[in-house]
């Protein structure tokens, strides 16, 4: 029997009714987490009388902040089926370049720079693994390690200083009692959850990582899509490293060195799968902050940091588990 292409505008099959287990894993999934959340933040606050002032949770907000940008625009990668390891490399590489352009000409041409480079190294990353048909693992992993020897180049594998101390004032400029770099934090999750869940582009985020052929089929432009995406990721990588740089108005090479993989951490623990096709920025905020609460509790109460990695690592466990049970039994 001969096969008949698929039209385009051929309505697709409706899903099967999710049974009753799949729906409670599901739930477990999508509100376990805040659940934790919850229960973590009750725990600290009762556990140690530092942890509910003003200046801690604002530390603790403001120390989440590059974590937090890496991991809502690394959410629309894994979202869209793609996964970005090169994140961390291009937060060094763009700081350290914009640094020395801040050096040489102003702050404000620094940052824009910078922005600019983290961009086009994501470009770089989106056509390779789409015109360049290369998995993204292994994309990824390759200019990550391009990228931090580019990083080691420029900067002589020492630590580069900012000249000009205003340009600080992207990191620690006071709005409303918090740091500017809080505020950005914000727009970034916002402008991220509005693009995923009201433009066309969202759609065709999600249509793109559930299922490849049939998004392809339907007319949605994929490998436009998860460029995009991985320009997105590489921009708001760059603006995480230029506001840690600011901090401390100093970058090195070695500048967030392990940061992409707490953000892929943060990303995980929220609840959003790895296998693409599903997520949502608040999961991946509430994972963040996860992150912070433990990182944070930690540091008050006084724990051996070794047992955070373990607590880490087990969570993570546990959303990538319960994320796999979810797909199984959700049919």
């Amino acid at each position: 029997m001969t096969a008949h292409p698929v039209s385009p505008t051929t309505d697709p099959p409706t899903p099967a009714r999710p049974s009753a287990r799949g729906l409670r894993m599901s739930t477990l999934r999508d509100y376990g987490i805040v659940v934790f959340f919850l229960a973590l933040f009750v725990g600290l606050s009762l556990g140690t009388d530092t942890f509910l002032t003003s200046s801690n949770l604002k530390n603790v907000v403001d120390g989440a902040v590059a974590m937090g940008l890496l991991a809502c625009a690394g959410t629309l990668v894994i979202i869209a089926g793609g996964f970005d390891l090169s994140a961390g490399a291009i937060f060094a590489v763009s700081a350290i370049i914009g640094v020395e352009v801040s050096n040489s000409v102003s702050p404000v041409a620094g940052i824009a720079v910078g922005i600019l480079v983290g961009c086009v190294l994501g470009l770089i990353n989106g056509l390779l693994c789409t015109v360049g048909r290369i998995n993204h693992f292994v994309g990824t992993l390759g200019t990550s390690i391009a990228y931090g020897g580019m990083a080691t180049a420029i900067s002589g594998s020492g630590l580069l200083l900012i000249e000009d101390p205003s340009f600080a004032n992207v990191a620690n400029t006071q709005v409303l009692g918090f740091n500017l770099s809080t505020w950005i934090l914000v727009a970034v999750a916002l402008f991220c959850a509005f693009l995923l869940n009201r433009t066309t582009f969202g759609r065709h985020t999600f249509g793109t990582g559930g299922n490849l052929v049939a998004a392809r089929l339907s007319g949605v432009p994929v490998n436009r899509t998860l460029i995009a995406t991985y320009v997105l990721s590489g921009g708001v990588a760059a603006t995480a490293g230029l506001i840690v740089a600011a901090r401390s108005l100093s970058v090195s090479a070695t500048t967030g060195a392990n940061i992409v993989f707490d953000a892929l951490a943060a990303i995980l623990i929220g609840g959003n799968s790895v296998l693409g096709g599903e997520g949502a920025i608040w999961r991946t905020i509430i994972g963040v902050f996860i992150l912070a609460l433990i990182s944070n509790g930690f540091n008050l109460l006084g724990v051996d940091p070794l047992y955070q990695q373990i607590v880490n690592g087990t969570i993570i466990l546990v959303a990538v588990g319960a994320d796999a049970w979810v797909r199984r039994t959700h049919t």
